[in-house]
């Protein structure tokens, strides 16, 4: 089992930045492949990225490409996303995810799930 806990969501400007911390507990998190997704209000979850266990491999969505970045850091079990240059179609529930060994982009093939977190951009 793996227990995910996103923090760091909150309400910004257009044009804005905001960065997402989401610490992993319950297994070895340097085994574990992590993504961010979205979900807006009346449509489906949305890929954003992942990265690879070993930091060495990162995915992103279009739509995000350029502006978001994922990171992680093995030796506190966090993933962080830093979204910059906030646009008003981000606005989302945002959850971060789990799965064992390979990175993915689906949302079927991760295996744990955080609670979500709360990300509003006004104009």
């Amino acid at each position: 089992q793996v227990q995910l806990v996103e923090s760091g969501g909150g309400l910004v400007q257009a044009g804005g930045s905001l960065r997402l911390s989401c610490v992993a507990s319950g297994r070895t998190f340097s085994n574990t492949a992590m993504g961010w997704f979205r979900q807006a209000p009346g449509k489906d979850s949305e890929f954003v990225a992942a990265i690879s266990r070993s930091v060495g491999t990162t995915y992103y969505a279009d739509s995000v490409k350029g502006r978001f970045i994922i990171s992680r850091d093995n030796a506190k079990s966090t993933v962080y996303l830093q979204m910059n240059s906030l646009k008003p179609e981000d606005t989302a529930v945002y959850y971060c995810a789990a799965r064992s060994w390979a990175i993915a982009t689906s949302f079927d093939e991760y295996d744990y799930w955080g609670q979500g977190t709360q990300v509003t951009v006004s104009l």
